[in-house]
């Protein structure tokens, strides 16, 4: 299958990686001194299941030069989506399938606009990996595993080959039965644990523990829940109880990418995850007040980031 990663950061790199690895014809779309580093060294992962090193890597910042592709693994940030979906355009032929792993529930949308209905599938990972430097990935957590789905739940022939293609590169890959709920559950659990732990810039540990913030992610999840129903996607009653147990199980120090982003100064994926908690929950007349408070004290800092950035 001939591949493309747009975006070869901690996820895009980690998944490109894997493919590469088992002969897939893999192209990385990075930039600057992460770009360079690939095409001279090769990319270096440091995994839980196992280091290697893509050397040769195909790299490049110019997707002319790639034409078309059967899959592209949108590996950029949330807020990236919109650009990326533009930029995207030079690879896809008639037969080419993108597949988003951002968080938030946004980015099908975002590339449907861009590309049209019959490109684009639902997915997400189970992942902690990050750039740790120029050409150098690293998987510090979760047994890696994706979850696809076509927009309107078909079992479809490219699904099941990308599904395939996942599971060969060795990474557990499962068709969501309803890929809303799916993108749905990952989403109530990941906006409310980044925007709490970035509230209080305390770690998993924490925020389980301690029992004001504890109480504060429930209410989180709980708006969540009754946001998803408002819309239409029928989580299941016990959908909470399943996410709680899913932050249970975290490692002690873990944060999520947003919350690492705030407290670096970086550009952050909020507008993604709680901007868009309260964006949605005014279209749909609910109130979301734990998820406003956290909005509201994280869009300042949002704002200088992405000044600094500019």
């Amino acid at each position: 299958m001939k591949i493309a990663i747009f975006g070869t950061g901690g996820v895009g790199g980690y998944f490109g990686g894997r493919f590469a690895q088992t002969g897939e014809d893999v192209t990385f779309i990075a930039r600057c001194e992460h770009l360079r580093a690939i095409q001279t060294k090769g990319l270096k992962v440091d995994s839980l299941t196992g280091d290697f090193v893509i050397y040769p890597a195909k790299a490049t910042d110019d997707v002319s030069q790639v034409g078309p592709v059967d899959l592209v693994i949108v590996g950029v940030k949330a807020w990236q989506v919109p650009e990326a979906a533009r930029a995207m355009k030079p690879m896809i032929g008639p037969n080419t399938t993108v597949l988003p792993l951002q968080n938030g529930v946004d980015a099908v949308g975002q590339l449907i606009a861009e590309l049209g209905n019959d490109h684009v599938i639902g997915g997400l990972c189970k992942i902690v990996s990050f750039v740790v430097g120029p050409g150098h990935i690293r998987h510090a957590g979760f047994t890696p595993s994706v979850v696809i789905g076509e927009m309107d739940n078909r079992h479809t022939n490219r699904i099941v080959e990308i599904q395939k293609t996942f599971n060969h590169a060795g990474v557990e890959t499962n068709i969501a039965s309803d890929i809303q709920v799916a993108l749905w559950m990952k989403f109530l659990f990941i906006a409310s644990f980044s925007g709490v732990g970035a509230i209080a810039n305390a770690p998993a540990g924490i925020l389980r523990t301690d029992p004001e913030l504890r109480a504060q992610m429930l209410r989180a999840m709980d708006e969540i829940y009754s946001l998803a129903h408002a819309r239409g996607i029928k989580l299941p009653l016990d959908s909470i109880e399943t996410v709680m147990a899913g932050v249970n199980g975290l490692p002690e120090d873990a944060t999520s990418s947003m919350q690492r982003d705030i407290a670096t100064g970086r550009p952050s994926e909020v507008e993604s995850q709680n901007g868009a908690v309260v964006r949605m929950a005014r279209e749909s007349g609910i109130e979301v007040p734990t998820h406003e408070l956290i909005y509201e004290n994280l869009r300042p800092l949002e704002a200088k980031a992405r000044a600094r950035a500019s």
